[in-house]
């Protein structure tokens, strides 16, 4: 059995920032994630150099200072949310409205690279050898000072067991909850709070489409709409600030369950656009699309139903720290600043850091 000093697990931004500001203080620790990949809800595919968001993609830097200083930490660039022209608003009947300009307040970045540069940025400030991949945690076992982190299948022999002083739980809560058998069990009003934490975006599905040129552009529209009858209810232009390609990218307004056949969601997506912005824009390059709610990792079944509006997020039944403080949870959904956004989850991660060493 591996013996560490601290465990993160979870590798989206909240468990990487964990473990940058563990490494800038010199702890040991190790970066446990069940997928074979870092970054969580951010996920970037890549067209042409230029990257998709299909998880979060924006941030606020008049009010989010934490991701605001980080790009600026990392070198990265950011730039301001197209918006300039009219926008489109389609009835519950499909019929096409224009409307006129509704700028974000307040205003609205991306990053160049995609969100994706904030992950692989604090990556490169870790040791390699602490993350490890592929590891579904499945058991936390509190023991006098210290505990086991079994990882593997529900239900089956572990196939690693880690010990360690410290964890730093940088999951959803309703998902640890839903996955993770802790021994001896949470208290029932603990586990029903983490249960009844909603995951922000876990019952989202997103679409991004990318073109050579942005016709919407040119007819004098932002790329913004909003729709009653969708598929997609909210879209915006998601295009490279420096020139093509160019993106059209929203969020799937249906219930999960009407959209189990991807194909024929991009398809009805893409004749939704040629609806709103003419006969090429159901023609791009090239097409990405997840749905969040089918992701393992990142949803449970109770996120089937999508919370459209912002839940605000705490620490669950206000515990920052069990078990003595072996245990801390990190991750957005446990911020009471900024929760369920990238600010929150860089905040969580310095709560959890400064409570494990308390």
């Amino acid at each position: 059995m591996e013996k560490h000093d601290t465990i993160i697990i979870g590798a989206g931004l909240s468990g990487i920032y964990a473990a940058f500001l563990l490494a800038r203080k010199g702890e040991s620790f190790i970066m446990l994630e069940a997928r074979d990949r870092v970054g969580g809800r951010i996920l970037c595919p890549a067209y042409n150099g230029y990257t998709a968001d299909l998880g979060p993609s924006w941030y606020w830097p008049a009010i989010n200072p934490r991701i605001a200083g980080l790009v600026e930490m990392l070198g990265l660039t950011g730039y301001p949310q197209y918006d300039a022209g009219n926008g489109r608003f389609q009835t519950m009947d499909g019929r096409i409205q224009t409307i006129s300009r509704c700028p974000m307040e307040p205003e609205s970045w991306r990053i160049s690279g995609g969100m994706i540069t904030l992950v692989n940025g604090l990556l490169k400030t870790i040791p390699q050898d602490a993350v490890r991949l592929n590891q579904p945690v499945c058991e936390i076992e509190q023991k006098t000072n210290h505990a086991i982190v079994n990882v593997g299948k529900p239900g089956q022999s572990p196939c690693c067991r880690y010990q360690a002083s410290r964890i730093i739980l940088a999951l959803p809560p309703r998902l640890a909850a839903a996955t993770i058998l802790f021994t001896p069990d949470l208290s029932r009003e603990l586990t029903q709070a983490m249960l009844r934490t909603s995951t922000w975006m876990a019952g989202q599905a997103k679409f991004f489409a990318l073109y050579d040129i942005a016709d919407w552009r040119n007819a004098g529209f932002s790329g913004q709409a909003f729709s009653q009858s969708g598929p997609l209810g909210e879209i915006h232009d998601g295009s490279n600030h420096t020139g093509g390609p160019f993106g059209l990218t929203g969020f799937v307004g249906i219930h999960a369950a009407q959209r189990r056949n991807k194909q024929a969601v991009i398809q009805a997506t893409l004749q939704q656009l040629h609806h709103l912005y003419g006969d090429k824009a159901d023609s791009p390059k090239t097409v990405f699309y997840t749905d969040w709610a089918m992701e393992r990792y990142t949803a449970t079944e109770y996120d089937q139903r999508a919370a459209h509006d912002h839940p605000r997020f705490h620490p669950p039944s206000g515990h920052a720290c069990i078990w003595h403080g072996i245990l801390c949870f990190a991750g957005s959904e446990t911020s009471d600043v900024f929760g369920g956004y990238l600010e929150g989850a860089l905040a969580s991660a310095e709560r959890s850091v400064r409570a494990a060493f308390q």
